[in-house]
């Protein structure tokens, strides 16, 4: 992949020594990453989408957390249900998500 058009971050609240532990990763946040890669792939968007887990947003009341560069949209209580939603407006089409962002 050489530089995509979009990265998407999601919170899986890794910690520096390799443990995840925290409010996203207790809360589906590595059910939302996947979902993410599959959804990519399906839409055959790979070539656009680079997706990363991140460590601790520091957002907790507002998790899970999921960021969208290069606009720097931030969504929040974001579910697994929710990604296929962020892929079609956001990813595909370029709408913002207006109802998850914060």
């Amino acid at each position: 992949m050489i530089k995509p058009e979009f990265h998407v971050f999601v919170c899986t609240s890794s910690r520096i020594n390799g443990t995840q532990k925290g409010y996203c990763h207790s809360n589906d946040s590595t059910e939302i990453v996947t979902n993410f890669i599959e959804a990519i792939e399906e839409n055959d968007i790979s070539d656009k989408v680079m997706v990363t887990n991140s460590g601790c947003l520091g957002l907790c009341n507002e998790g899970q957390i999921v960021i969208v560069y290069p606009e720097g949209t931030w969504y929040g209580k974001v579910t697994p249900d929710d990604v296929d939603e962020i892929v079609q407006s956001h990813l595909i089409n370029g709408d913002i998500v207006k109802r998850l962002e914060i």
